[in-house]
C-alpha cells in the first residue's frame, strides 16, 4: 500500500470534532446530546444576511475576484475605519473563513522549519495550520490558576531563536476567553519590532468582551504596519459560521500580494457567502446588542453552574464564548468519551472538547475541557445537570 505523507501522519485529529462518531451513536440510541464542544451558536443569523440570500438576483453564480469582491473589501475597510483603524480596501483579502486567512498568513510568512510562538492553550487548528505549512509551533504556557493571563514578556523572549518568524495570538482568546489588555498588546508589539517578527492577531471575537472591558484592535498599534496581520471573520459576529467568509488584513502590500497567490489557487472565496457577509455588515445595533447580551447571560449562568459543582473550577472568561474548565477526573478525554458511550441522565448527555487538544506541550490539559456556551439557558441548564450527574458516577473521578 502506498505510504501516507509524513505531514498527514503528523496532522492531529480535531479535539473539537473527534468525538462526533460517539455523539452520533448516542443520538441513535435515543439520547439527546448537548453539544458544548464546538463554537456553533443557536443564535439566529443576522436577518440582513438571510434576506440577502433570499433575494439573490443573479442568474449565474460566477467566479469572483481572487482577493474577494471589491464591494465587500470596501465595506470591511469602512468597518475598520469606524474603530479608528485606517485601512484601504486593497489592504484586505477576503478568504474562505478565518481558517483560510490564518493558513495564507502562515504560508506567506514562514519557511519550512520556521517557528511561530503561540500562547497555549490555543485554538487547536493553529497547530494543524502550522503543520500544513511545515512550520513549528513553540508554545508559551499560560495557567488556569490565574485565568490564563498572558505569560510575562520574558517567557516570550526565552522562546525566540534564529528560526522564530512570528507570534500568533487570539484576542479575545479561544479557548480560554482571556482578554489581552492594551498593555499586553504593546509588550508583544515591542518584541515584534525588536526581533523583526510578524504579529498575527486573530480578532474574530472582538465584539464579545464583557464586564465593561473592551478590546482595542491590534490595527491601532503603532510602528508595526509591516509586521501586523489581522485575522477576522463574519462567522461569530453574525452567527453565520456556514458562510465561510473571513478576512486577512495587513498594510504590508508585499505580504498581501504573496497571500493572494495562494488565493488564486482556490480561484475565489464563495460568492454567495460574500453577498450575505456584505449585507451582514449593515446589521442594526439592536441585533449586535442582542447577540452580546445573550452570550453575557449564558456566560454568567454557566460559570456559576460549573463552579457550584464540587471539584470543578472555571475561571470567568472575559470574552468570546468559551471557557476552559478543570474537572475532578483522572483524564478529561476518557471522561468525555465515557459521557457519550456509557452515561445518560434522563436520556440526555453532554459533548465536551478535551482540553489536551488545545495544548502542544505533552501532558498538559489532561483534567481540562473546553466548553462553548453556545446553547440557550434552558439547554445549558440541562447540560450542566447532566455534567454534574456524570461527574458523580464517573469511575475515574478523583
Amino acid at each position: 500500500m502506498p505510504e501516507i505523507s509524513k505531514r498527514g501522519r503528523q496532522m492531529p485529529s480535531s479535539p473539537i470534532r473527534k468525538l462526533v462518531p460517539l455523539a452520533e451513536d448516542a443520538a441513535r440510541r435515543g439520547c439527546k446530546v448537548y453539544r458544548l464542544n464546538i463554537g456553533q451558536p443557536d443564535i439566529l443569523t443576522s436577518p440582513m444576511a438571510l434576506e440577502a440570500i433570499r433575494n439573490i438576483g443573479c442568474s449565474i453564480i460566477d467566479y469572483g475576484h481572487s482577493a474577494g469582491n471589491e464591494s465587500l473589501r470596501r465595506k470591511f475597510a469602512a468597518f475598520y475605519n469606524k474603530i479608528g483603524a485606517k485601512l484601504d480596501y486593497q489592504d484586505i483579502l477576503i478568504t474562505t473563513g478565518g481558517s483560510e486567512a490564518i493558513t495564507f498568513s502562515l504560508l506567506a510568512c514562514l519557511n519550512a522549519g520556521d517557528e511561530i510562538i503561540v500562547p497555549e492553550p490555543f485554538y487547536a487548528n493553529y497547530l494543524s495550520f502550522a503543520i500544513a505549512a511545515d512550520a513549528v509551533v513553540v508554545p508559551v504556557t499560560s495557567s488556569i490558576e490565574n485565568g490564563f493571563a498572558l505569560p510575562p514578556v520574558q517567557e516570550f523572549e526565552k522562546k525566540i531563536t534564529p528560526r522564530t518568524r512570528a507570534i500568533l495570538i487570539c484576542n479575545p482568546n479561544n479557548p480560554t476567553g482571556y482578554l489581552y489588555s492594551w498593555q499586553e498588546l504593546e509588550q508583544i508589539c515591542d518584541i515584534v519590532r525588536r526581533h523583526n517578527l510578524f504579529f498575527i492577531c486573530d480578532e474574530v471575537y472582538r465584539e464579545l468582551c464583557y464586564d465593561g472591558n473592551g478590546v482595542k484592535s491590534a490595527l491601532l498599534l503603532e510602528g508595526i504596519d509591516e509586521h501586523l496581520i489581522l485575522i477576522d471573520s463574519v462567522s461569530k459576529r453574525y452567527s453565520a459560521t456556514g458562510l465561510r467568509v473571513g478576512v486577512m488584513a495587513t498594510r504590508n502590500r508585499e505580504l498581501l500580494n504573496t497571500a493572494l497567490k495562494f488565493g488564486q489557487a482556490r480561484l475565489c472565496p464563495p460568492n454567495i457567502g460574500q453577498l450575505a457577509a456584505e449585507a451582514a455588515l449593515d446589521s442594526p445595533p439592536d441585533y449586535n446588542d442582542y447577540v452580546f447580551n445573550e452570550f453575557l447571560q449564558r456566560r454568567d449562568f454557566m460559570v456559576k453552574a460549573l463552579n457550584d459543582i464540587p471539584g470543578v473550577f472555571c475561571p470567568t472568561p472575559k470574552g468570546a464564548f468559551y471557557a476552559m474548565v478543570r474537572l475532578p477526573v483522572d483524564n478529561a478525554e476518557n471522561f468525555s468519551m465515557w459521557m457519550l458511550q456509557n452515561f445518560d441522565y434522563r436520556k440526555q448527555t453532554v459533548m465536551l472538547a478535551p482540553g489536551s487538544g488545545f495544548y502542544s506541550t505533552p501532558g498538559l490539559g489532561r483534567q481540562e475541557v473546553r466548553i462553548a456556551y453556545v446553547l440557550n439557558i434552558n439547554d445549558l441548564g440541562n447540560a450542566m445537570e447532566c455534567l454534574k450527574k456524570g461527574l458523580q458516577e464517573y469511575p475515574g473521578r478523583i
